[in-house]
């Protein structure tokens, strides 16, 4: 996420003033450390102009059961 971050010319508290989290998401999700909602993965992609599945993968048996 963070290329697309830098390619869009968004600094990390432009884009989450533009979904409404703290800065500090922005800088956890581009580190990995934390798993965005649903809700706040498409809003990321919208922002974006891209899919979710451009920004976000799952981790390879991470749901498997």
């Amino acid at each position: 996420m963070r290329k697309h971050r830098l390619v869009s010319g968004l600094t990390q508290q432009e884009l989450a003033d533009r979904v409404g989290v703290t800065r500090q998401t922005i800088l956890s999700i581009e580190k990995g450390k934390y798993t965005p909602s649903v809700a706040l993965a498409l809003c990321l992609a919208e922002v974006f102009g891209v899919r979710v599945e451009t920004l976000f993968q799952l981790e390879k048996g991470a749901d498997d059961d």
